[in-house]
């Protein structure tokens, strides 16, 4: 894992995440700004979610690096771990990625804005330079634009909860649905050209992903549909317009993040970062 050097040019992270974007969509969705980073960067549409296929212990896997086993979120809803966690960290939680960042480069900054509250469980909030909690889309991405062009976040998570309320009112696979994903695109479109307006691109990894797909109204299971998440990535010393083979989880997320930003990982996660989207790992 020497590759270090070729993201060292790599300063900041965006990691978006839609809820319940599932990949089955996305061959079919008119996302073009979404299809253009594929281009730029590399992907996978079979990464996999963890079970259950729900909110919360996926967005926590992300972060965390590990799965619920270890640290301990195994529902929809967790605010606390239903399992005790393999290790808590002085935050009060099992290590993520961000209380990593906070050990072990306190000078740099990070950023936590989401739209479901659900998530404000799930990060160590007294680790984090900027915790916002916005109650519309359009409120966390203004916050999301007016942090990256101030360019002084190492590290930044943003959430958006569609087009999974579309899924949920109207059903995964409508033609609903799809029209929301142009809406979700639209945003991603937004975020890449404030990035460009920052002055930063040529130092900002984009990487996008969700927490599980679904299945007519529903997710939770263990179809593919529910369980196959997109995992995006798109920046200096990532490989071009290519397709991932290599199985990821989305614990791997955190992993990854990790090692761009050279960060010694606990021996108690479980993700391995994902070198095949690397042009040197």
């Amino acid at each position: 894992m020497n590759g270090v050097a070729q993201v060292k040019k790599a300063k900041h992270v965006i990691l978006i995440g839609f809820d319940g974007l599932g990949s089955y969509a996305i061959p079919k969705a008119n996302m073009p700004n979404l299809k253009k980073l594929m281009e730029s960067g590399s992907h996978s549409l079979e990464a996999r979610a963890v079970l259950p296929s729900s909110s919360a212990v996926n967005w926590a896997s992300m972060l965390m690096g590990a799965g619920p086993t270890v640290h301990g979120f195994t529902e929809w809803g967790s605010k606390t771990p239903e399992i005790p966690p393999y290790e808590v960290t002085k935050y009060g939680i099992f290590p993520s990625i961000f209380s990593l960042i906070r050990d072990q480069k306190p000078s740099v900054k990070t950023a936590a804005i989401y739209n479901w509250d659900g998530i404000g469980y799930l990060i160590e909030k007294d680790a984090i330079d900027v915790v916002y909690h916005g109650e519309t889309q359009e409120l966390c991405l203004d916050k999301t634009i007016e942090t990256i062009l101030e360019g002084e976040t190492t590290f930044m998570f943003l959430h958006l909860d569609e087009p999974d309320g579309v899924g949920h009112n109207i059903g995964h696979d409508t033609p609903e649905y799809y029209k929301e994903l142009e809406n979700v695109d639209a945003k991603i479109g937004q975020l890449v050209a404030a990035v460009k307006e920052s002055g930063l691109a040529d130092e900002t990894i984009i990487m996008i992903s969700s927490d599980h797909g679904g299945i007519e109204k529903g997710h939770g299971g263990k179809s593919l549909e529910e369980l196959y998440i997109p995992w995006l990535i798109s920046g200096p010393g990532v490989k071009e317009n290519h397709k991932i083979t290599d199985l990821i989880m989305t614990y791997d997320t955190g992993a990854t993040i990790a090692w761009i930003l050279g960060l010694k990982m606990p021996q108690s996660w479980r993700g391995k970062p994902v070198g095949d989207s690397f042009k040197s790992f």
